[in-house]
């Protein structure tokens, strides 16, 4: 007798409602990165305005990072248990009331009170939109293509920031930055329940508060220690955040680790960093940020103080580089198909690299052209990376995980934004500082200005006359563009020693 042997039934495929329910998730995704972006552009009025201090003004910038880099994981663990789609909810709800308080906020108190608020919601945002993928999309070439659309929401909003800035600015006061956010989330309150389904872990556990603690604790002060490093160097501050981060973090797995022995939930599973897949595509998602972030830093000073363009022109001249993201993000939900992991997400690393490649001949041709054509290769890479990474991250952990693995690419996301902000700006405003050349007949407090930071030094430009402040704007402009170089070529070797970590990583798994 022959027996045939059954194979398991294919996955259930996504149909109208499921792609309807991607719309919905994309929008916090777009929402928050262009929140992230336009804020820049919005500090000069701040400061006008409310008239903060240098440290509260540093405090604006930097509270919410902080604050969402340390609950990500605890809110992607919490979605698990609670519910993903109650969880986004409750983020959608309060990141829009917080919005409307942050618009109308009366002093520089206030509006850091209110960002580190946005960072507590919008902590619980974005690990539960990537899990809820998982729920709705079953048939992995059918997720990869959900994965590869939700992805491009960052770099549309990154593209659409400066415009979108640019136009609230020119007609509307600072607070419409953040105003601006309160009719999109109530779209999301509106749509969220009809078409997203609810889905948690079946037997939860029990919250580990103390775990809770210890993540904010390890995740938080090395977020603040980079920061403080790339601002006034290894200072005691920044050594006794990082004595804290790496404190807090062994303990932090310690009693995971001790938690799982004793048959207990514990707030993230650590052994999901046993997947070589995870650690690698948590690595990349990381770099993919680092490069993104970077090449934002430098490239919208280089056009807006050295070229002399408006905000919205300098985000226009970046914009063909957005939408090659996000048409690479798609050609790659076909490529995962054809090509292994190992193969594609070093190829999107070193697109990026080349990228920042080009950027060193800046001064040396059409300086937008070399711009367009680097963001361009930045964005391919990018989309091809990340995309290809979310899909793997997503898939190395079991479904009931999905809340908390989404918090792990998510954190690496803002450990890369972070450093690339930070490790990069510091090459920056090192060799900038050290090229610049002030005339002596500038004063001691205008020539500390002028070496801090290109800002700075057209700033002081606009109060002088005649000779002196034309050389100083040259030699100002020639330094920032001799400091992009370098810039450049430290963000190019990054992207290459990624690419090739995660390419013989892989390879060994073969």
């Amino acid at each position: 007798m022959t027996v045939t042997a059954h194979r398991p039934a294919p996955p259930a495929r996504a149909g109208r409602r499921e792609w309807a329910a991607l719309a919905v998730l994309l929008l916090p995704t777009l929402l928050v990165t262009i929140d992230n972006t336009v804020l820049g552009f919005a500090l000069p009025a701040i400061s006008a305005a409310l008239a903060p201090s240098a440290t509260q003004l540093l405090w604006v910038v930097d509270v919410y990072p902080l604050v969402l880099a340390g609950l990500l994981v605890t809110m992607g663990t919490l979605g698990d248990r609670v519910g993903r789609r109650r969880t986004l909810m409750v983020g959608v709800a309060g990141f829009g009331a917080v919005s409307l308080v942050a618009a109308f906020a009366t002093d520089a108190t206030h509006l850091v009170a209110a960002r580190a608020l946005l960072g507590f919601f919008g902590a619980m945002l974005m690990p539960a939109t990537l899990a809820l993928l998982r729920t709705l999309f079953l048939d992995r070439a059918q997720r990869r293509l959900a994965v590869a659309i939700w992805a491009t929401g960052f770099a549309a909003g990154s593209a659409l920031g400066p415009i979108v800035g640019g136009l609230l600015l020119e007609h509307f006061w600072w607070g419409s930055v953040f105003l601006v956010n309160v009719p999109v989330m109530l779209v999301l309150l509106v749509l969220a329940p009809v078409l997203l389904p609810e889905s948690r872990m079946p037997n939860p556990g029990r919250l580990d508060p103390l775990g809770v603690l210890l993540s904010l604790l390890a995740m938080a002060p090395a977020v603040l220690a980079v920061k403080l490093v790339a601002h006034d160097g290894f200072t005691p501050v920044a050594a006794l955040a990082l004595l804290v981060a790496a404190g807090s973090g062994v303990l932090f797995v310690r009693r995971a680790e001790a938690r799982r022995a004793a048959g207990e939930e514990p707030l993230l599973d650590v052994t999901l960093f046993a997947s070589p897949v995870l650690r690698l595509s948590a690595l990349a998602n990381a770099t993919t940020m680092f490069a993104l972030t970077g090449l934002l830093f430098f490239s919208a000073q280089y056009l807006v103080l050295v070229q002399g363009l408006t905000p919205m022109s300098a985000g226009l001249v970046l914009l063909p580089g957005f939408v090659v993201t996000m048409l690479a993000g798609l050609a790659a939900s076909q490529l995962g198909r054809r090509f292994p992991l190992r193969a594609l997400v070093p190829t999107g690393l070193l697109l990026a690299a080349s990228g920042y490649l080009l950027c060193t001949l800046l001064g040396t041709g059409p300086s937008m052209a070399v711009l367009l054509a680097a963001s361009v290769l930045v964005g391919a890479g990018i989309g091809l990376s990340e995309t290809i990474t979310n899909d793997a991250i997503l898939s190395a952990a079991p479904p009931d995980r999905a809340g908390a693995a989404s918090a792990v690419s998510e954190t690496a996301y803002e450990i890369g934004a972070v450093l690339g902000t930070a490790v990069l700006g510091s090459v920056l405003s090192a060799v900038y500082r050290a090229g610049v050349e002030v005339p002596s007949s500038v004063g001691p407090t205008y020539a500390a200005a002028a070496h801090e930071t290109l800002g700075g030094a057209v700033g002081v430009v606009q109060r002088l006359t005649g000779t002196p402040a034309a050389e100083l704007l040259s030699s100002a402009r020639a330094a920032f563009t001799d400091a992009v170089g370098v810039t450049a070529l430290t963000g190019a070797t990054v992207c290459v020693l990624v690419a090739l970590t995660v390419f013989t990583g892989l390879a060994r798994r073969r």
